[in-house]
């Protein structure tokens, strides 16, 4: 663990890393502030109902990765990642002082538009983080970059929301969420200044200009590789799942748990930390090299948790909203945290080993293409999977069931890709053959003498 961490201290990942989780921050403390702003003072910016403009924003703020994520691609493969990292932290810049200038005019259409760029700036920043870690990192280190990079990208997400309905929930809170921001993004830039150039790949690389065949072409970059493939879609079915577990929060705490605002944060939390510790774990268990036999450990934990969960939730929420205390000493409560807990742990085995495999197997001269490959269809998913949660629920299926369902989708689309790619489950059996020959080898063994004292009355 502590080599895992000292890589923070490395000027090849520590610049890179608190790049990647301001960037982070930033993304979701503007998004949730605008998202509480538009849900309480809806009257005051449009006649639209605050559902419409939640979802609005989401999509908004998602669709640059379908339309961008290529041509983002091909500039990380023909220009130094630090130069790009460097420019994208300056666009970030821009944009909240495009934002601030939404928040002056009360212009509603502005302050979407900065949503809009955000994304866009997301998306060019994406390949950049993934594409340049096998440059600075060993092979040896790969997982620990990774595990850190994923449990960073969590907390900030956590950490960032709260931020945003803080201060959202102040009297006058516009010029606090743009000063927020733009020293977010001032810090992001400062930081970004200190990432080692990553020389380019392919710098004679002429940019196709037009994204949908750029798209198609990075994709067919990503399927030469039929390992790399399998793990994007593995990350991006995690990311299906994940998504659609944190968008339900909001109203399983209300209507199913009978808890208010604060319960919300503490469900976020728990499960945060959970995929925290399940990415450093990662590392500790796979020791100096990508273990794809984490794959399905965590796919198996990611089933029986869901289902868990599904079946120890209440069935519904009793009387007014409960406070905290009140919630966590509600029967089932501390099952439910324990679950969540649980989901991110083995989250965080799941997708590690993914992301290290599809970095390590990728073409270096196509490196940034394939994580942008990935980076699109992680969206397409995402939205497949909220259309799902959205028909299942308008069909009257319950939260608690919709969990159940999720779970078991989960297990067949691993045994699908299981089955597709062995070498998961091969490699998974070997890891628990050694992992049970270490523990034999560490338990005391009897002696002759011991044997002996133990026939003695």
């Amino acid at each position: 663990m502590s080599s895992t961490l000292s890589l923070l201290r490395a000027r090849r990942f520590g610049p890179l890393f608190v790049t990647q989780f301001l960037g982070a921050f930033n993304d979701n403390l503007f998004k949730n502030a605008l998202v509480v702003l538009l849900t309480y003072q809806t009257a005051q910016w449009t006649s639209l109902s605050p559902g419409l403009l939640a979802n609005l924003a989401a999509g908004l703020f998602i669709l640059p990765f379908f339309l961008f994520s290529a041509s983002a691609g091909q500039l990380a493969d023909k220009y130094d990642k630090a130069l790009l990292a460097r420019w994208t932290k300056l666009l970030e810049i821009l944009i909240v002082l495009l934002i601030g200038a939404g928040f002056w005019l009360h212009s509603l259409a502005v302050l979407l538009a900065g949503l809009f760029l955000l994304g866009l700036q997301s998306t060019l920043f994406g390949p950049v983080k993934y594409a340049i870690l096998p440059q600075h990192l060993g092979e040896t280190e790969l997982v620990g970059g990774n595990a850190l990079i994923e449990a960073g990208t969590f907390v900030a997400i956590l950490v960032g929301t709260l931020s945003g309905a803080l201060l959202a929930g102040i009297e006058g809170g516009a010029p606090w969420i743009t000063a927020g921001c733009l020293l977010v993004a001032v810090a992001g830039y400062l930081g970004s200044l200190r990432i080692p150039v990553a020389a380019p790949p392919e710098p004679g690389l002429r940019l196709n200009p037009n994204p949908f065949g750029e798209t198609r072409r990075s994709i067919g970059f990503a399927r030469e590789d039929r390992s790399v493939f399998l793990a994007i879609l593995g990350i991006s079915w995690f990311w299906l799942y994940g998504a659609l577990l944190l968008a339900q929060f909001p109203a399983y705490t209300k209507d199913v748990l009978g808890a208010g605002e604060g319960g919300v944060t503490l469900l976020l939390t728990v499960f945060t930390l959970g995929i925290g510790g399940g990415s450093l774990l990662c590392k500790r268990l796979s020791g100096q090299r990508v273990e794809i036999g984490l794959v399905p450990l965590g796919a198996l934990g990611l089933s029986l948790f869901g289902l868990d969960l599904a079946f120890a939730s209440p069935v519904a929420a009793a009387g007014g909203p409960l406070g905290l205390a009140a919630l966590l000493a509600a029967p089932g409560t501390l099952h439910v945290l324990a679950d969540l807990f649980a989901l991110g742990l083995f989250g965080g085995l799941f997708i590690v080993p993914l992301y290290t495999l599809m970095q390590l197997r990728s073409a270096p001269a196509q490196r940034a293409r394939i994580v942008a490959a990935n980076n699109i269809l992680n969206a397409l998913f995402m939205v497949l999977g909220a259309l799902a949660a959205a028909l299942l629920l308008a069909a009257g299926l319950s939260i608690p069931a919709l969990f159940g369902v999720a779970s078991l989708a989960n297990a067949l689309v691993m045994l699908y890709i299981f089955r597709l790619q062995p070498d998961f489950l091969h490699r998974c059996a070997i890891w628990l053959s050694s992992l049970g020959g270490l523990l034999k080898r560490d338990t005391p063994q009897p002696t002759a003498a011991t044997d002996e004292a133990e026939k003695r009355p």
